[in-house]
């Protein structure tokens, strides 16, 4: 019989053998008799800091006729099997095709794939390896490809962050998520770990080998094919245009766009795909080193050596908003994030080892559609780009990211200068900065580049205010938020922690409304998908949402024939 055992506390640098002996003892049988063993989920403690534990809940195999200790924590596991998927009886006329590349596009192709419905997938940027050669040219001149960025081409957005995998939804499909990463090549903790994470340089081998495994199966996937329209007939979507010239039949479309297709959210609406507003957050990205996160959440900076980096997650409510942390990412980079000329964008960034010496997070205000000024569905987008662009103005309008020194921000004066703490971001060419700090960051190849004071790379980064790129409601939440973050993680309000202007693309601006069979409303064939439809918040949600399309495709429509 399985049995699932929670609550197994151990010392943070116990080993596997520990954790088995202290689970044969709660249940009341020897070591010898768990026929087989596997952690199903690992959580850190440090409410009793320093003493920092591991917190475990492990599946147990056992011989049905053996006797076991019945007590709290412990569960027999009842398997339920899943139903099987049965295609459906409708006719397919042409191929399914899927735009976008990202999680909910990837996943959705696959799920089809498996099913023997051969997907054309069609990505508007590059394949992950000149995706990014592309990025790196970005970050280390300034020539910004509009096509080929950190929001376009292979993989998604995701492609260029921490690769996390939390998520809040509860949702079947989720566990098939991790597996089929793990399959495409990312540590196995992440079937496991309470805060799983790929980190960026694993998520590039898992993206290639992802596609290999598509066109395995009889998948196909085309890079700098950009669908610029979408052919409506009949109340039914029959084709796509790709690059404006060629047209391209297809059965049914998924739109997997991502969150910031701003171009192409346009030119549906034209055609006529209902859209309507959406909720989303703007702020920054906050920089501290991350010795101090990892000494106010372990009590003790050493621990890191043993549990990792720490991270932190902050909420504070005040006047009707939320001021909160967002994508934290321990040891990691801030990036430059843009996909338009003449803005700026902020992201974080960390690979899978973590081991930057700045910790950052988006600090970020939510904001509501009553904020737009306009009623047009795309006002949200409208919004997002004026900050972008006031960002880059506010960095000098050469490139530069304009940074802030919190206790600048706070006092409510504009930083000349920074201090102790570097900023990380790599994009741009400004020419002002006084910091002469310099900075690094890590090369796509994972190496680290020190950029030194050269006076072509070190001004990434131009002293500035942040009440010149946001919303003055945004900043004065913010300024409120810092004090109460301070109580809850002590270190937070450091003057020296760096403030890098403009975190905008935290979720899709717009909403694609579909109906109960996932199609776009009044348009048959059309299914929006994941976090640019607004139907995803995250990489395993997007997942989700593109396997439950490609599921319900499987169900509606019989395998295609040509």
């Amino acid at each position: 019989m399985k049995l699932i055992i929670n609550e197994l506390r151990l010392p943070m640098d116990a080993g596997s053998d520990e954790l088995r002996r202290m689970a044969a003892r709660k249940l009341g049988v020897g070591i010898d008799h768990i026929l087989r063993f596997k952690i199903v989920k690992e959580a850190i403690d440090a409410r009793r800091k320093p003493d920092v534990s591991r917190v475990y809940s492990v599946l147990a195999e056992i011989d049905d006729t053996r006797s076991y200790k019945k007590g709290s924590g412990v569960r027999e596991v009842t398997e339920e099997p899943q139903e099987p998927i049965v295609p459906g009886t409708g006719r397919m006329d042409g191929r399914p095709v899927v735009v976008g590349s990202g999680p909910a596009g990837i996943f959705a192709a696959l799920t089809l794939a498996e099913a023997g419905y051969r997907p054309l997938v069609l990505e508007r940027g590059q394949c992950v390896e000149k995706r990014a050669a592309d990025v790196d040219a970005y970050w280390t001149s300034g020539k910004l490809d509009t096509e080929s960025n950190v929001q376009f081409g292979e993989g998604g957005a995701g492609t260029f962050s921490d690769g996390k995998l939390t998520t809040r939804i509860s949702d079947r499909r989720c566990e098939k998520v991790l597996q089929m990463y793990h399959s495409a090549g990312a540590p196995q903790e992440i079937l496991y770990k309470s805060k799983p994470h790929i980190g960026s340089d694993v998520l590039r081998t898992v993206a290639v080998n992802m596609r290999k495994r598509l066109v395995e199966m009889g998948g196909e996937i085309r890079f700098g094919a950009k669908v610029t329209s979408v052919t409506i007939r009949n109340g039914r979507a029959v084709g796509v245009t790709v690059n404006r010239h060629e047209d391209i039949k297809a059965g049914v479309v998924v739109l997997a766009l991502g969150h910031s297709a701003r171009d192409t959210f346009a030119g549906l609406l034209d055609i006529g795909v209902r859209m309507v507003q959406k909720p989303f957050s703007i702020g920054v990205r906050i920089e501290h080193p991350q010795e101090i996160i990892d000494l106010a959440q372990y009590g003790s900076a050493k621990v890191s050596q043993t549990l990792g980096p720490a991270d932190y997650q902050l909420f504070y409510k005040t006047g009707g908003r939320t001021a909160y942390s967002f994508c934290m990412c321990p040891g990691g980079v801030v990036v430059a994030a843009a996909s338009e000329p003449d803005t700026i964008v902020t992201n974080g960034m960390s690979y899978y080892v973590r081991d930057g010496v700045n910790a950052n997070s988006a600090f970020v205000v939510s904001v509501e559609p009553r904020d737009f000024g306009s009623s047009d569905p795309l006002a949200g987008a409208a919004f997002q780009h004026r900050w972008e662009s006031e960002a880059f103005k506010a960095g000098g309008g050469r490139g530069a990211a304009p940074v802030q020194l919190l206790g600048d921000f706070l006092e409510g004066r504009p930083s000349r200068s920074l201090g102790s703490v570097i900023p990380s971001y790599p994009g741009g060419t400004g020419q002002g900065c006084t910091s002469g700090a310099g900075s690094y960051y890590n090369g796509m190849d994972g190496s680290n580049h020190s950029k030194g004071t050269d006076s072509s790379f070190a001004c990434r980064v131009e002293p500035s205010d942040m009440n010149l790129c946001l919303p003055g409601f945004v900043t004065a939440a913010m300024k409120e938020a810092v004090t109460y973050f301070d109580r809850r993680l002590k270190g937070f309000a450091m003057s020296d922690a760096v403030l890098t202007g403009v975190e905008t693309r935290t979720s899709s601006p717009v909403r694609m409304t579909r109906g109960d069979t996932y199609e776009a409303e009044g348009i048959g064939g059309l299914y929006p998908c994941g976090e640019g439809a607004g139907y995803a918040g995250g990489i395993v949600s997007a997942a989700v949402d593109g396997i439950r399309i490609a599921e319900q495709i499987i169900l509606t429509y019989s395998v295609p024939q040509e």
